[in-house]
């Protein structure tokens, strides 16, 4: 049979742009190796994550909240293998959605190892090693990406001791020590959950600030927080080797502006040092697909390979490895291929860290204005100045608005605080329509919530904040 399209990979990015064509009228064919859909992210990456953030929270609110407001129970106990059991149940009706959601739109779906042949070719092999060509106008990659490992050191994952974000979901027991090498926004999710459980958890990371790329005055707020939670950070760490270690590890680093190297003991090391796009053994290079020095796909704007008919998405190419953007690149793409003009705007993709508080960012930082030349305006406002935040005992954190100076146009906002990710929203739509922080300040925001917090911050950037 031939299709109008044949998508590689059924994480967000892929099921999401298979899903479009089919809608928009293209014959629409899915090829995805796992057994399931949903790729990393829903089987072992943001969605299984937020099932034990979400868990663990609730926890600490219980062990740290509920006396103060007036709720007294005994000491909370923890049932890991139940805890677990609500991650693999979240898990399954993600990835049963998505059979019913395919079956829905009519989307041919084929199981094994997408390869691409060449221009309108892709064959498919599957686990018993049986092979079927596809035939296809045109083929989108979306492979998504795997773990990075350690530049330079050779670690060895048992999934157990030393562990990669995905280990790390699937413990039999809380660690003692759990060290944590990264402080990006992987490592920092599920150290917080295991942390909350009863864990050590010290983070060791390369730079001299946890969240690089975020906003360093949000990061350096945020990290104090950590501390209070329990995190102890080695910044500025260059780690030079991870081993195991009798029933444990061993981490050795190093300073890397220089000094002594120092050797501390785990019970269990995850690694969490990024990712990197997934394109080994699709045949991408024999069939004469440009790839760049980092080995992601390289592409136009319109999404397109320099092989005419072949497009790639997500964590495959250049940008933010983030489920939304690989989404939103996903459409554009399907939109285009049914004669559409489809666009995905970088300058809203927002971030959001899941840990407690959250941490959300839309647009630029003041350090990226400032290394552009940009004359700006900024305005904070501090959640302890907000009533529903006092209400809810969630006072930590603040909204910060950045602005051109000149016009007003918003550039960049950043939240830490309770609910930050679902607040950043407000400042995304608005950004998409090029508003500025007075438009902002004059939306009437309901009264007492959170949000109110935003249209303070909006208020503090072109005049005076009014509860502060």
């Amino acid at each position: 049979m031939s299709y109008d399209l044949v998508v590689i990979g059924a994480g967000p990015g892929g099921y999401v742009c298979a899903i479009k064509a089919s809608q928009l009228g293209l014959k629409v064919a899915l090829v995805e190796k796992r057994d399931t859909y949903g790729g990393t992210c829903v089987n072992v990456g943001c969605i299984p994550s937020k099932a034990l953030l979400h868990a663990t929270e609730m926890l600490m609110e219980a062990e740290h909240s509920f006396d103060a407001l007036g709720i007294e129970i005994s000491k909370p106990k923890v049932n890991l293998e139940k805890l677990m059991a609500h991650r693999v149940n979240t898990v399954e009706q993600n990835t049963k959605g998505l059979v019913f959601l395919m079956k829905k739109n009519k989307i041919d779906t084929f199981q094994g190892t997408g390869q691409v042949l060449g221009q309108g070719k892709v064959s498919v092999t599957a686990e018993d090693g049986s092979a079927q060509e596809l035939a296809t106008k045109n083929i989108v990659i979306a492979t998504g990406s795997d773990i990075a490992g350690i530049p330079g050191v050779d670690v060895a994952f048992d999934e157990k001791t030393i562990v990669s974000s995905t280990g790390a979901l699937e413990f039999d027991k809380v660690p003692g020590h759990l060290v944590v090498v990264g402080g990006g926004v992987i490592g920092l999710e599920l150290g917080s959950v295991w942390a909350r459980l009863g864990a050590k958890v010290t983070v060791v990371e390369y730079l001299d600030t946890i969240l690089g790329g975020m906003d360093g005055e949000v990061a350096k707020q945020y990290q104090r927080m950590l501390g209070k939670q329990g995190f102890e950070f080695k910044l500025g760490a260059k780690v030079t080797g991870v081993a195991k270690d009798g029933k444990g590890s061993k981490v050795t680093f190093e300073p890397v502006k220089g000094g002594d190297a120092v050797t501390i003991d785990a019970d269990a090391v995850l690694v969490a040092t990024g990712r990197k796009p997934y394109t080994a053994g699709l045949g991408l290079e024999a069939a004469g697909v440009a790839l760049d020095e980092r080995g992601r796909v390289q592409v136009d704007g319109r999404l397109q390979t320099n092989v005419p008919g072949i497009y790639a998405i997500g964590d495959v190419v250049v940008g933010p490895m983030l489920a939304h953007k690989a989404e939103e690149e996903g459409v554009a793409v399907a939109e285009m291929l049914a004669g559409q003009a489809g666009h995905v705007n970088y300058d809203v993709i927002p971030g959001v860290v899941y840990t407690s508080p959250e941490v959300a960012s839309v647009g630029k930082t003041e350090e990226e204005l400032k290394k552009a030349g940009i004359a700006y305006s900024s305005g904070k406002f501090p959640f302890s100045a907000n009533g529903r935040a006092r209400s809810m005992l969630q006072t930590d954190g603040f909204v910060k608005v950045l602005a051109d100076k000149a016009t007003d146009r918003v550039l960049g906002v950043h939240i830490v605080g309770f609910g930050a990710g679902e607040m950043i929203h407000e400042a995304a739509v608005l950004m998409e329509f090029g508003g500025s922080s007075e438009d902002l300040a004059r939306t009437c925001h309901a009264h007492p919530t959170m949000s109110e917090a935003v249209k303070e911050a909006a208020l503090a950037t072109f005049s005076k904040p009014i509860h502060m």
